[in-house]
C-alpha cells in the first residue's frame, strides 16, 4: 500500500523541524570541540605540574583510585588477596607504589575485577597506570567508533570531560561502558558474543542491573543464559585463583561499602545518583533509599517500554544506558563516561527524527555532567546529576514513541 506521506510527516513534525536553525550548528559543533580540547590539556598540564612524588597537594595519587588497582594486585601476587579489603594493609601496599602518599583508598571490588587487575603489579606503578588507562580507552573508542564514525564526532569524544575523568582517577569506566556498548551492538546479530559481553561485567554487577529486564523484554534467552553461565563462571575462575577468603572478604566489606555510601564516607558530591542527591538535601537515609528505589523502578518501566516499542539500535541503546545510570546507587562522576554513547545514539536519532525544544540543550547539559556533577554539588551543596538522566530519558522515550509513529504510519 502507498505511503501515507501526511501521516509520517505529521509524526515527524512533532519533534520538531530537523532543518530549523539552532545555536549548537555544525560550525559550532566542528569549532567547540578543539577548543574544549585545547582547555582541558592544559588544565590537565597544571594539575600534573603541581604533583610532587607523584602526589598532589592533598597527599592523594597520580592516577588516584589507580592505586587501589595496583595495590590489590600487589596484594594477591603475593598470597594476600583477602587483606586487599583491609583498610591498614592495602594503605601500606599502596605507599608501595607512591611512597608519598597520605590518603588511603579503599578496595570494594568483587574478586571477578580482582583477576582482571592481578597483572597489574607486575610493572611500576606509573608503567602500569599507563598501560591500564591506554588499553581500557581503546576498547572505549573501539566501541564508539562503531556507533558513528565522522571526525567531529571523534572530536567530540576527546573534549568529552568524561574520557578525561577516568583518565585522570585510573579508573575502570573505559572497561565497563566498552562492555555495555559491545553488548548492545552485538545483541542482535550475535547474541551469544553479546552474553559473553555482558557476563564479563561481573567486575562490576551493579551496572548490568538493568540488562535482564531488557533481555526478558525483547525474549533474548540465549544472551541472558550465556551471560548467566560466564559470569558464574568468571567469579568462580576468580575464587579459584585468588582464594576462597578473596570472597568471603569481599562478601563482608559490603556492609562497610553501604555504610560508607551511606554516611558521606564515599563524597555524594561525586556520586550522581537520587540516593546523593537526597541525602545532600538532608534527608534521612531511608527516604533517600526510598526516592532512589522510585526513581529507578520508574526508569526500569521506561526503558522496558522503549525496548518493547522500537527495535531501533540507536533508542534502545539510549533508554538503556541512561537507565542504568539511573539504577545503579553506586556510581561516580568517572562513570558518567559511559553517556558519550547515548548521547551519540541520540543526537543520530534527532537527526532523523527532528528534535523538540530544550532537547539539544539537556544533550549539552549532559556532555558536561561528568566536570558538573562534582563541581556543582561542592559548591551549592546540589546534585544535578539525577535530573539531566531523567531529561535523556525522557527524550529516549519519545524519540521511541516517534520512530513507532512513523514506522506505524509508513505501513499504511
Amino acid at each position: 500500500m502507498e505511503r501515507d506521506e501526511s501521516n509520517e510527516n505529521e509524526a515527524r513534525g512533532n519533534a520538531g523541524d530537523v532543518r530549523a536553525e539552532h545555536w549548537l550548528d555544525e560550525r559550532r559543533l566542528r569549532t567547540y570541540p578543539k577548543v574544549v580540547v585545547g582547555l582541558l590539556v592544559v588544565s590537565t598540564l597544571a594539575l600534573l605540574s603541581t604533583m610532587r612524588g607523584m602526589v598532589d597537594r592533598g597527599g592523594e595519587p597520580l592516577g588516584y583510585d589507580f592505586v587501589t588497582f595496583w595495590a590489590a594486585s600487589f596484594m594477591a601476587l603475593k598470597g594476600r588477596a583477602a587483606e586487599a579489603y583491609d583498610l591498614r594493609a592495602i594503605f601500606e601496599a599502596e605507599k608501595t607504589a607512591v611512597p608519598a602518599l597520605r590518603a588511603t583508598f579503599a578496595w570494594f571490588y568483587p574478586p571477578t575485577f580482582h583477576l582482571v587487575v592481578l597483572p597489574l603489579a607486575l610493572l611500576p606503578y606509573l608503567a602500569s597506570y599507563l598501560a591500564f588507562v591506554v588499553a581500557t580507552l581503546a576498547g572505549y573508542v573501539a566501541v564508539f567508533r562503531r556507533i558513528v564514525r565522522n571526525r567531529e564526532a571523534m572530536w567530540c569524544l576527546a573534549a568529552f570531560p568524561g574520557i578525561w575523568i577516568d583518565a585522570l582517577h585510573g579508573q575502570n569506566a573505559f572497561l565497563t561502558s566498552a562492555l555495555i556498548g559491545a553488548a548492545l551492538l552485538n545483541l542482535r546479530s550475535r547474541p551469544i558474543l553479546a552474553g559473553v559481553w555482558i557476563g564479563l561485567l561481573a567486575v562490576k554487577p551493579h551496572l548490568a542491573l538493568v540488562f535482564p529486564v531488557v533481555l526478558i523484554a525483547t525474549r533474548a534467552w540465549r544472551t541472558l543464559a550465556t551471560a548467566a553461565v560466564v559470569a558464574t563462571l568468571f567469579l568462580a575462575l576468580g575464587t579459584a585463583v585468588l582464594g576462597s577468603n578473596a570472597l568471603f572478604a569481599f562478601v563482608h566489606g559490603l556492609s562497610f561499602a553501604r555504610s560508607a555510601v551511606e554516611n558521606g564516607v564515599l563524597p555524594w558530591d561525586k556520586m550522581p545518583t537520587v540516593f546523593a542527591m537526597v541525602r545532600l538535601c538532608g534527608a534521612p537515609v531511608a527516604l533517600a533509599w526510598a526516592a532512589h528505589a522510585l526513581v529507578a523502578c520508574g526508569a526500569i518501566h521506561a526503558v522496558y517500554k522503549v525496548w518493547r516499542r522500537t527495535d531501533s539500535l540507536a533508542i534502545r541503546g539510549a533508554a538503556f544506558t541512561v537507565t542504568t545510570l539511573l539504577v545503579s546507587p553506586y556510581l561516580f562522576d568517572y562513570d558518567l563516561t559511559l553517556l558519550a554513547f547515548p548521547l551519540a545514539w541520540m543526537s543520530l536519532t534527532g537527526q532523523r527524527l527532528g528534535w523538540n525544544r530544550f532537547e539539544r540543550e539537556w544533550l549539552v547539559a549532559a556532555w558536561l555532567l561528568p566536570l558538573a556533577t562534582p563541581t556543582v554539588a561542592s559548591a551549592v551543596g546540589a546534585q544535578v546529576g539525577p535530573p539531566v538522566l531523567l531529561a535523556l530519558l525522557a527524550i529516549a522515550v519519545r524519540q521511541s514513541r516517534v520512530h513507532s509513529e512513523s514506522r506505524d504510519a509508513q505501513t499504511l
